[in-house]
């Protein structure tokens, strides 16, 4: 056998059932290989290698397997960086596969060379180079240790051209290694239990590693032993049930005032599997007000950057079942303060500021809220405005619901819709993107119409980069604004015209009906949701 076919066997032997690609001429071998055991591996093909990324992510993220791509080398290699940075941000196991040229023209500026080493160094957990054909199975099996190792993360595998369509020989496949992670250590149990009984307003702020590890059912029972408030870090909310009493919230794109106080108020904050970073920590400042703080985290970097008081490199969801029985029951003051918070969460989603145009978010929020609630399903978000009304007002109630980029990566939602509608066949996939992220990367949703995917994008249009807009009203004052204008197509002909059923709402009174004929509808589908730019976010109206 040749590389291109050591390298599927060796996909195969992980597990791997779907891989995203844009093909290219630097690894055909790959290509004729995976064309032999299409009975085995699915294999996509994108419309653009940010779209084949982007499908990794999601489906990575709601399947918590790798995600694995495949795009050729130079140009394409740069269009995927994009999803790289993403999973190094989201803590997402990826393996993305470059074609690379071959070895005797590597450095000689041969066409579309780019040393991947410096190109990928920074954003992935390691780039890895097989010498020859007979070693490309070896290194296709490290990256994926390495990807699902610690703190999960990207790897990357180069393929020059030769080394994929030389002959490898007898090759031995290698067999998935382990990953897991060890269990923290008596002595931290111990001293966490004691700082976790000390305390009587005890906040979790629950993470992405909470929901790689499927730990939510572990979460929720530590957090009833403990009677501590929950909230999610950013775009992590479906780590646990919003309707679990101990749920309050999310610090997000802004932080709300009754979790404001709450932060001011809690004497003990626990970390779950979460890196604290830059949106949920407020830019850093939450970081670094001294409150006493608890690290639970695989990866003891991680903690080092956070330096918490404690911090326990350890798997999350055995560490938290170690605590709910290491901890004394918990006062009547810590649970009447968990069910405080409970309470500001439900009064700040009831109290929604009032719509200024003819579509209000918030009632299309809480209607596809409604629907969905009954039925397996996942919601992907872009990055822009739009998103704070999910944050606020949608409710993840399933594991593995909810895929948003933490990197604030535009195009996402509906690349990752697709990744997502692969990794679980039969749930309902809605994707909520904005005018100018679905110009980015909408033509995937073709890619949804091709394998028959029931997928809908959503798509709010208010003519702006509206979150730029936002920024720049408060920089420069109203009107002041550059670069930010939009000029949109028709989305709903754009949806028709790649395969998806498609409506145009302009009230919202139509955002019903319309989003009941999707969810009916047995494909994709694509709701154009015309938006006025004055209603900028969930927190109200652009202001003079």
């Amino acid at each position: 056998m040749n590389g291109g076919e050591a390298l599927v066997r060796t996909l195969a032997s992980h597990g791997v059932n779907t891989v995203f690609c844009v093909p290219g001429e630097s690894y055909l071998a790959v290509l004729d290989s995976l064309r032999r055991h299409a009975d085995r591996i699915r294999l996509v093909a994108n419309r653009h290698e940010a779209g084949a990324t982007f499908a990794a992510n999601g489906f990575a993220k709601i399947s918590r397997r790798p995600g694995v791509a495949f795009v050729s080398r130079g140009p394409g290699a740069a269009n995927a960086s994009i999803g790289v940075h993403t999973a190094d941000q989201d803590s997402i196991p990826l393996v993305l596969f470059i074609g690379q040229v071959p070895r005797g023209d590597l450095g000689r500026e041969a066409f579309q060379e780019i040393d991947y080493q410096a190109f990928f160094g920074t954003i992935a957990k390691a780039v890895l180079e097989p010498a020859g054909p007979a070693d490309v199975a070896r290194a296709a099996a490290e990256a994926f240790a390495i990807a699902q190792a610690g703190r999960p993360g990207p790897a990357v595998v180069v393929l020059p051209e030769d080394v994929t369509e030389a002959e490898a020989g007898d090759v031995a496949i290698p067999a998935p290694a382990a990953t897991g992670v060890g269990g923290a250590s008596n002595d931290r149990i111990r001293g966490a239990a004691a700082m976790i009984d000390r305390a009587e307003r005890v906040l979790i702020v629950a993470g992405e590693l909470v929901k790689s590890e499927a730990a939510t059912m572990r979460l929720g029972g530590f957090a009833e032993s403990a009677a501590a408030a929950v909230v999610s870090a950013f775009r992590c909310q479906d780590a646990l049930n919003n309707d679990h009493p101990a749920y309050a919230g999310l610090l997000g794109l802004g932080h709300p005032p009754y979790l404001r106080k709450a932060w001011r108020d809690a004497d003990l904050v626990i970390l779950a599997g979460s890196r604290f970073d830059a949106i949920t920590s407020g830019d850093f400042a939450l970081r670094d007000d001294g409150k006493t703080t608890i690290m639970l985290h695989p990866d003891a970097g991680a903690i080092a950057r956070v330096r918490p008081d404690l911090g326990i490199a350890a798997a999350v969801g055995p560490t938290l079942r170690a605590l709910a029985t290491a901890i004394e029951p918990p006062s009547a003051e810590r649970a009447a303060w968990q069910a405080a918070l409970r309470a500001g969460f439900e009064i700040w989603q009831a109290r929604p500021p009032e719509a200024v145009g003819a579509v209000d978010m918030t009632a299309v929020v809480r209607h596809a809220d409604s629907r969905l609630a009954g039925i397996d399903h996942v919601v992907a978000n872009d990055a822009g405005n739009f998103s704070t009304w999910l944050h606020r007002h949608f409710r993840y109630r399933l594991p593995d619901s909810q895929a948003g980029p933490m990197s604030g990566a535009m195009g996402y939602a509906v690349p990752a819709a697709v990744g997502a509608a692969l990794a679980r066949e039969g749930a309902r996939v809605v994707a909520f993107v904005g005018d100018g992220g679905f110009m980015m990367t909408g033509q995937e949703l073709s890619t949804a119409a091709r394998n028959g995917l029931k997928v809908t994008a959503i798509v709010c249009d208010n003519g702006h980069h509206g979150a730029i807009l936002m920024h720049q009203h408060r920089y420069a004052g109203a009107g002041n604004y550059a670069g930010v204008a939009l000029d949109s197509p028709d989305f709903a002909a754009l949806g028709a015209a790649y395969g998806a059923r498609s409506w145009t709402v302009r009230t919202t009174g139509q955002f019903g009906p319309a989003f009941d004929e999707a969810l009916a509808h047995d494909g994709p589908g694509l709701i154009h949701l015309v938006t006025d730019i004055r209603d900028i976010s969930s927190d109200g109206p652009l202001e003079d």
